[in-house]
């Protein structure tokens, strides 16, 4: 098998190639479409919290060792 029997995909590439084509195409826009409802929900939520910077998990040196609260 050559390489241009491989691109012509044994006489379906004008059916093969498109589909790839639109099948990428697609998946790009569902990541483009992903990306930015994640940003503005990041935004949403930094106007809620009132702009203030994000809130870390305490550490364990936070507090000595018994102490329950």
């Amino acid at each position: 098998m050559s390489a241009s029997d491989f691109w012509a995909m044994g006489g379906y590439a004008a059916y093969v190639w498109p589909a790839y084509a639109v099948t990428l195409l697609a998946l790009g826009g569902v990541l483009v479409s992903a990306l930015r409802a994640l940003r503005a929900a990041e935004r949403a939520l930094a106007t809620l919290e009132g702009g203030r910077a994000p809130r870390r998990a305490r550490s364990r040196t936070d507090h000595p060792a018994g102490d329950l609260a």
